[in-house]
């Protein structure tokens, strides 16, 4: 008996492997980027993007921003031609897009794999895992604050997966380890057990710069100077707020020639107007100084045009995530970015939902779909997105994942030559026969279709008869199995002793701080 079932298992697990084998050759195993082959969706006229690019400038010009603890900063303004009363400045329309014109339309972030490295701008989409989750989540042990443990298995899924690009950052909040030391063992995580890019730490702008030290040990001080291997993704205080704890951190990494990624969030009714024109318009704003910065730190630093539009429940006041405004809100976002020249991160798989359930997917295909079709070249946020991004969820994860996949073909687009047109298969087959065994199909069949690692494609009876689960309980059953055979990338020896090093002694530095 032991003997038939250990057989049952290797065929099972033969067939298992040639699936995953048929799915990774049908979408490109080992991009490290993807490159679109499908037009962005514009929604609006030029007329009436010059009418939200019009309101930005005023809001620039007569209600201005204001940049708190950061006298640098307030300097740079003042010097470029600014309007500086205090720590409000106030901007002459033009003014931010003239600066803008040094940043760089496309930059490679580096890999400590090369082939890896990942080209974000222009046609090109961009991966990353969901970001700065408190709490995790599991079928098996429920709602829970996140440790170590979690961000390095989040690390290891994601390294494990074909349909990602780039590490991601603070996957979850390791809250087992002291606020102040915490991006010390994220950053060692990300290196040692990925071999894609990554995002450093913004919370403090020495916690910034550790990052972008730790990055030199992995790739020499002089290559950092001249690449972008590591980037901060730093937050506006919306609405018309840049507190110094952000602007700090982007100059550090602008100043170290590290990549930058500006986002405002705007919750609608709460940090903006309730109105989709007037959010975006904020959001320009906004996110234009913030680049802006970037480029009176370094000229020429790379940097993000970011956005996070999201709605509210206006009877309760509560957030609510994947809903059609800020998805629309999105294609807007995404003209607008193009228009200044800049490489866009916009939307991601978001959701308000507790559990990895219909709710989940719906709105989180929709925000998804949303960033696809705006041009999004780096989406953060792409898996494990759950509770209105208070958890990571490893069933969501592994579910996002699957849908990663399929956005894969999605964005290759319909290719076109003799092979794919088939005419000869039409003189092969003949009317009124099937296709499946003639020479076409047997020479496409491991590359014509995206398969699903989640979906259940079996009949009724056959689904029944193998337990009636649903796809959270398969994706529950895939992260457990994908830990199990993960196999950490090689990383050389003396890298890692000076890394380790590094935390040692910077840890060594300072008291334990928890808040």
């Amino acid at each position: 008996m032991a003997v038939e079932e250990a057989a049952t298992r290797s065929r099972h697990g033969g067939r298992e492997a040639r699936r995953r084998e048929r799915s990774h050759k049908a979408s490109g195993l080992g991009r490290p980027y993807i490159t679109r082959n499908i037009p962005t969706y514009d929604v609006l006229s030029e007329e009436n993007l010059v009418k939200i690019e019009a309101a930005a400038d005023r809001i620039l010009a007569e209600t201005g921003i204001e940049f708190r603890d950061d006298d640098t900063v307030l300097a740079y303004w003042k010097e470029a031609g600014a309007k500086v009363d205090g720590t409000l400045v106030k901007f002459e329309p033009g003014m931010l897009r003239e600066i803008l014109k040094s940043a760089p339309a496309e930059f490679t972030q580096h890999a400590r794999n090369p082939v890896n490295s990942a080209q974000i701008g222009g046609r090109n989409v961009v991966f990353a895992p969901a970001y700065g989750s408190p709490f995790v989540m599991d079928l098996d042990r429920g709602r829970r604050f996140g440790t170590l443990q979690d961000f390095e298995n989040f690390i290891k899924l994601a390294q494990s997966s074909p349909w990602f690009h780039h590490s991601g950052g603070t996957i979850c909040e390791p809250t087992d380890v002291p606020v102040n030391k915490r991006h010390l063992d994220m950053v060692y995580a990300h290196v040692r057990y990925s071999d894609r890019p990554f995002l450093g730490s913004i919370t403090a702008e020495e916690r910034s710069e550790d990052s972008i030290d730790m990055a030199r040990i992995v790739f020499g001080e002089d290559f950092v100077d001249r690449n972008c291997v590591i980037m901060g993704n730093v937050n506006v205080n919306s609405p018309l707020v840049w507190d110094g704890t952000m602007t700090k951190s982007l100059r550090a990494y602008a100043r170290a020639n590290q990549g930058s990624v500006i986002v405002p969030f705007i919750l609608g009714g709460a940090m903006g107007p309730v109105t989709n024109a007037g959010a975006i318009a904020q959001a320009l704003a906004e996110t234009m100084a913030g680049c802006a910065i970037t480029q009176l730190e370094r000229k020429g630093a790379p940097v993000v045009f970011g956005n996070f539009l999201s709605s509210m429940s206006l009877r309760s006041g509560s957030p609510t995530f994947g809903t059609p405004e800020p998805a629309i809100g999105s294609m807007v976002i995404g003209q607008l970015a193009r228009r200044l020249n800049l490489p866009l991160r916009c939307s991601g798989n978001f959701t308000t939902s507790k559990l990895p359930d219909a709710q989940a997917m719906t709105e989180g295909t929709m925000s998804m779909l949303a960033a696809v079709h705006c041009g999004a070249n780096f989406i953060l946020h792409s898996a494990g997105f759950l509770d209105g991004l208070l958890s990571m969820s490893y069933e969501k994860f592994m579910l996002d994942a699957d849908l990663c996949g399929a956005l894969h073909s999605y964005l290759d687009g319909v290719k076109i030559d003799d092979n794919s047109l088939a005419v000869d298969a039409f003189a092969e087959v003949g009317p009124g026969n099937h296709f499946f065994g003639c020479s076409h199909t047997m020479a496409n069949y491991e590359t014509a279709f995206w398969d699903s690692e989640t979906a259940d494609n079996e009949p009724f009876e056959k689904w029944e008869l193998a337990g009636s689960d649903d796809a959270a309980t398969r994706a529950n059953r895939l992260w457990k199995q994908k830990l199990r055979e993960y196999e950490a990338p090689h990383l050389d020896e003396g890298v890692d002793e000076a890394l380790k090093a590094f935390v040692t002694k910077k840890k060594a530095e300072m008291p334990d701080a928890w808040y």
